[in-house]
C-alpha cells in the first residue's frame, strides 16, 4: 500500500519536529517536506506534490487562507488539512469555504491528527468536534454568509478596510483616497458597526482571514 505523502507547514520548528517524530512511528505516513511560511508552502507543495498538506492558519508572508485558495486552484489533488489553535468562525468558515479537507485544533491529540490525515487521504472530510459543533450551531441559527457580510459594505468602506489591513494610518488613508480625515473616521466607525467589531486590530484580522489582503502589519 502506498504511503501517504505529507507536507508540514508551520512556522514553529518544535511542532514540526514533534510531528515528524510521531509520524515516523507509522509506516503509512511519509513526511516529504516542511515549510515555514506561506510562500514557501506553495513552492514546496508544487515541487513535492504531497497527498496531504498539514497547514497552520497563521503563517508569515502569506496567510493560511490564501495558501489554501491558491493550492486548491493550482494543486487540486492535494488535500489540505488545517492544524490551528483558532476556533472562532472568522478563521474557520473562510477556510471551509476555500475547500480544505479538514480542520483539527492544536489542542487535539496526535492520534486525532493521524486519523484526520488518513481520512483526508481517502477523500473524506474531518472536523474536530469543537469545529463540527460550531458549524452545526451556526447552520441551525442561520448565520449570515460571508458574501452577505461583505456585500453590506460600500465600495469606499471596502477600500478603507483593505488600507487599514495594509497598515495605513487614518491620515495616510485620507491621502491615498483623496478624502478628509473626518470621512475616514466615519468609514472606520461604520466598518466596526457593520462587522460587529470593536477595534482596529479586529478589522485587520477580519480582512486577513477573509482574504482581502495577505499583508499582516505590526500591531
Amino acid at each position: 500500500m502506498a504511503r501517504i505523502k505529507i507536507l508540514l507547514a508551520d512556522d514553529h520548528a518544535i511542532l514540526r519536529d514533534s510531528l515528524k517524530a510521531f509520524f515516523d512511528l507509522h509506516g503509512d505516513i511519509e513526511v516529504v517536506g516542511e515549510a515555514t511560511d506561506g510562500i514557501q508552502t506553495i513552492t514546496e507543495a508544487l515541487r513535492l506534490q504531497p497527498d496531504v498538506l498539514v497547514l497552520d492558519v497563521s503563517m508569515p508572508n502569506l496567510s493560511g487562507l490564501e495558501v489554501a485558495r491558491r493550492l486548491k486552484r493550482d494543486l487540486p489533488h492535494c488535500k489540505i488539512l488545517i492544524l490551528s489553535q483558532h476556533h472562532d468562525p472568522d478563521y474557520v468558515l473562510p477556510l471551509l469555504k476555500a475547500g480544505v479537507a479538514g480542520y483539527v485544533l492544536k489542542k487535539a491529540g496526535a492520534n486525532e491528527l493521524l486519523q484526520a490525515i488518513r481520512a483526508a487521504a481517502r477523500g473524506e472530510a474531518y472536523l474536530h468536534p469543537t469545529i463540527a459543533q460550531m458549524v452545526l450551531e451556526m447552520t441551525v441559527r442561520g448565520e449570515p454568509a460571508e458574501e452577505d457580510i461583505l456585500a453590506a459594505l460600500t465600495d469606499r468602506e471596502h477600500e478603507v478596510l483593505v488600507l487599514i489591513a495594509e497598515g495605513q494610518t487614518n491620515q495616510q488613508i485620507a491621502t491615498t483616497l483623496g478624502i478628509s480625515l473626518k470621512t475616514v473616521d466615519k468609514h472606520r466607525a461604520n466598518l466596526l458597526k457593520k462587522l460587529n467589531l470593536s477595534s482596529r486590530a479586529a478589522l485587520i484580522r477580519f480582512a486577513v482571514v477573509h482574504g482581502l489582503t495577505s499583508a499582516i502589519p505590526e500591531m
